[in-house]
């Protein structure tokens, strides 16, 4: 039996990722907040869906998950598993809530590694399983490695899942794992609608003028990325492909938002960026009298 494992499954990738396994003849867990939230998936692939719940901050309840996910699938090795749930909440470091942005850490960070550790016996851990080993997939950002103003927390937690995700590659290479990084760029999910949000909050700041350019032109972008669908079949050829890379860049306008951000030095993006979204110091006159 394959099977995988799917962390946020209630929409957006995690949804995505876990329709893609079920066509392809996965049994697949997906954890959700709410056994509610599963009820569309549990619906629509009865008997190859099992809804887990627990909030990945919750370590006594991702445990008592991977016991029910062990004594499902037998003596196999549990055949992927996916850390897709996380959060994103928009705002300046000067002024962004410190529990929000700790929230961040623990949800995409410390969640996913909480995750790994649960159910790295079943992935090629445990010596008594049989079958192919699993293998693991970290879905980060295009913020894990390129950061605009205003996604800091974000971006910060993002980036430092790109770096245990290498920890972890190197690691558990021992048990035959595979840990593989998937960076989105633009996906039109729930979690960009939560983060534009919350920037409301800061339009009465000297940065509000900035963050409604950002919104402008960031979350345009990625409302023109890849749909949620196209990065959940993306991820399950990753999960099956026999020589995946180390890390994919899902970025559908690549040049643009991609290549030449990437290649070029980070004071020239800065002075664009300073530029385009008025942070600049000429801005800030503007910014109070407005």
């Amino acid at each position: 039996m394959k099977a995988a494992v799917v962390t946020g499954v209630s929409s957006g990738i995690g949804n995505a990722t876990s329709r893609a396994l079920l066509d392809r003849g996965y049994h697949v867990f997906g954890s959700v907040r709410r056994e509610a939230d599963a009820a569309p998936l549990a619906e629509a692939y009865p008997g190859k869906f099992l809804p887990l719940v627990f909030d990945v901050t919750d370590t006594a309840a991702i445990e008592a998950a991977a016991r029910l996910v062990s004594e499902r699938i037998g003596n196999a090795y549990l055949s992927g598993l996916v850390n897709n749930a996380g959060i994103g909440i928009s705002g300046p470091v000067l002024l962004q809530p410190m529990d929000e942005i700790r929230k961040h850490f623990d949800i995409n960070v410390l969640g996913p590694i909480s995750v790994v550790r649960a159910f790295a016996g079943m992935l090629g851990g445990d010596e008594g399983r049989s079958g192919p080993k699993g293998r693991i997939v970290n879905i980060t950002s295009i913020a894990g490695k390129f950061v605009g103003p205003f996604f800091g927390a974000y971006a910060g937690s993002k980036h430092a899942l790109e770096a245990y995700t290498d920890a972890m590659r190197r690691e558990l290479m021992l048990y035959g794992i595979d840990v593989v990084a998937v960076g989105p760029g633009g996906v039109d999910t729930p979690i960009t609608h939560k983060g534009e949000a919350h920037m409301g909050a800061y339009s009465g700041t000297e940065f509000g003028a900035a963050i409604h350019a950002t919104e402008t032109e960031l979350i345009a972008r990625i409302r023109d990325g890849y749909s949620p669908d196209f990065v959940g079949r993306a991820i399950a050829d990753i999960l099956t492909v026999k020589s995946p890379k180390v890390r994919y860049a899902l970025v559908k306008s690549k040049l643009r938002d991609w290549t030449i951000p990437m290649s070029l030095p980070k004071r020239i993006v800065d002075r664009v960026m300073a530029k385009n979204f008025g942070l600049a110091p000429e801005n800030r006159k503007y910014a109070k009298e407005s």
